[in-house]
């Protein structure tokens, strides 16, 4: 899971190398994804109206949804 929202968040930004990813499991089973990118980059992450961020988040759920976990996507 965590390689999956790596990868689309490389091909989204300028600086690939910013990217990363913390992983913290919460106490009600919800695996909670820490996405980080380089300031310059948070735009085209987020997108006009969070739109990409959207997708993104959709995406990660669907892959959840499959391998039966619940999951959250956060951009810091």
């Amino acid at each position: 899971m965590e390689d999956l929202l790596v990868a689309i968040a490389r091909g989204l930004v300028d600086d690939p190398d910013q990217v990363r990813v913390d992983v913290e499991k919460s106490d009600d089973g919800v695996t909670v994804f820490h996405l980080r990118v380089a300031p310059e980059d948070m735009g085209r992450v987020i997108g006009k109206s969070g739109r990409i961020a959207k997708a993104i988040r959709t995406v990660m759920r669907a892959k959840a949804s499959r391998m039966n976990e619940k999951i959250s996507v956060e951009i810091d």
